[in-house]
């Protein structure tokens, strides 16, 4: 296993070092493993913690967004720095867990055998550990979006996912696209399936989720990608050999 775990933080101080833990724990039997935390710009002790953290965790590399570009950035960021050709993203907050990763990694790697255009292995967090407002919420978002994106996956939301960083780096970037990301590889020409993981409460820390602040944004977002779809074509060709 040669995997790069991508954790994008905004002040989650108190996540840093128990989720770390986890994350060494997880993966103990990786060939090749590195953990790259990208702070995207907190204001909390966040960037002393990880500070410390690298002093700690042989694998581990930090990189600081001067100021707040989101979490899509984050991710993307954590990517293109990444030196393998598998990425797995985790939420800062420690409610993905860690010990889910070399399964999705191990399905991924063999399913392409059969499946070569399989790109993602999204996680899906059947038993999800939030409010009620907040699952409640969640599901009609998924609802509405499966049924005019047509990406088939009914956790998009979930953190905790296992792609091609090269596939990765081709999808068009834009704000909040990690909320997208099976559609766009859909939209690419690749495939994506869902996976049950496990999904833990928050013990530390604040939720950032902002319902209604989302929910304004969040339909700007669907209507772009909706227009990305249907602008978008693939094209067919080949080389004619001499002779």
């Amino acid at each position: 296993m040669k995997i790069s775990i991508v954790v994008p933080v905004f002040n989650e101080a108190e996540n840093i070092f128990p989720l770390l833990e986890d994350i060494e724990s997880a993966m103990t039997n990786a060939q090749a493993c590195e953990i790259i935390y990208v702070d995207d710009g907190s204001n909390d002790e966040t960037p002393a913690i990880l500070r410390l953290a690298l002093q700690e965790f042989e694998g581990l590399r930090v990189i600081r967004h001067r100021q707040s570009y989101g979490q899509s950035a984050a991710i993307r960021t954590g990517v293109m720095q990444a030196q393998y050709p598998i990425i797995a993203t985790l939420d800062g907050d420690g409610q993905n867990d860690p010990d889910d990763i070399p399964r999705l990694y191990e399905n991924l790697f063999k399913l392409r055998q059969r499946t070569p255009d399989l790109w993602m292995i999204a996680g899906w967090r059947k038993a999800r550990q939030d409010s009620w407002w907040r699952i409640f919420s969640s599901k009609v978002a998924n609802v509405v979006r499966m049924a005019l994106l047509k990406d088939d996956t009914p956790d998009t939301g979930c953190g905790l996912k296992v792609f091609l960083r090269d596939k990765f780096l081709e999808l068009p970037y834009f704000d909040h696209m990690h909320r997208y990301l099976p559609a766009l590889v859909i939209r690419a020409g690749g495939k994506v399936i869902s996976a049950q993981v496990k999904h833990r409460p928050r013990q530390r820390g604040v939720s950032k989720y902002d319902t209604l602040g989302r929910l304004w944004v969040g339909i700007i977002d669907l209507m772009g990608v909706i227009w990305l779809i249907r602008r978008s074509s693939r094209i067919d060709a080949e080389e004619i050999n001499r002779g």
